[in-house]
């Protein structure tokens, strides 16, 4: 059980689990977790840390988009954004990049959640380690999720 799986159960959060067999020389983690699960794409949601220097935020965006650094910015009231550096994003989720989850991290952060998740039945997120996505409905993301919202953060170009 991961932190991300412990949280949803003391929460009494419906979920569901999806395992499957991570690749190794896997760059893509999230389109890689779609087309082992047989998943839409589309539905498959990617976890993000970035910084504008002082501070981490979350963004959780489609796999099959980028984020928009302008977008995230504005949506979390700072100047500019960047990548978090792999090292001090896994220090802060207590994560491993490739399996970090928005849910259940070390310390939590300032999070948005593109809105494109709230058309959907259910969204997959990493579950807290590679070859672990956990199914759930966008709304109970935010609901476990502390400092959540839904934005408009996703690159569209």
């Amino acid at each position: 059980m991961t932190p991300a799986c412990e949280r949803l159960k003391k929460k009494d959060i419906k979920y569901t689990l999806h395992e499957y067999e991570h690749d190794a020389n896997a760059i893509h983690f999230g389109l890689e977790a779609a087309e082992k699960l047989n998943l839409a794409p589309a539905s498959v949601f990617k976890t993000l840390l970035v910084s504008d220097g002082k501070q981490l935020y979350v963004a959780v965006v489609p796999v099959t988009h980028n984020l928009s650094f302008k977008k995230a910015a504005k949506h979390f009231g700072v100047k500019k954004l960047c990548m978090a550096e792999p090292k001090e994003a896994e220090k802060s989720s207590g994560y491993l990049v490739g399996g970090i989850s928005p849910i259940a991290q070390k310390k939590a952060l300032p999070t948005v959640i593109d809105d494109s998740a709230k058309e959907l039945v259910s969204i997959y997120i990493s579950g807290g380690r590679r070859g672990l996505d956990i199914g759930i409905r966008a709304t109970d993301l935010i609901t476990v999720c502390d400092k959540a919202h839904f934005g408009d953060v996703k690159d569209n170009g």
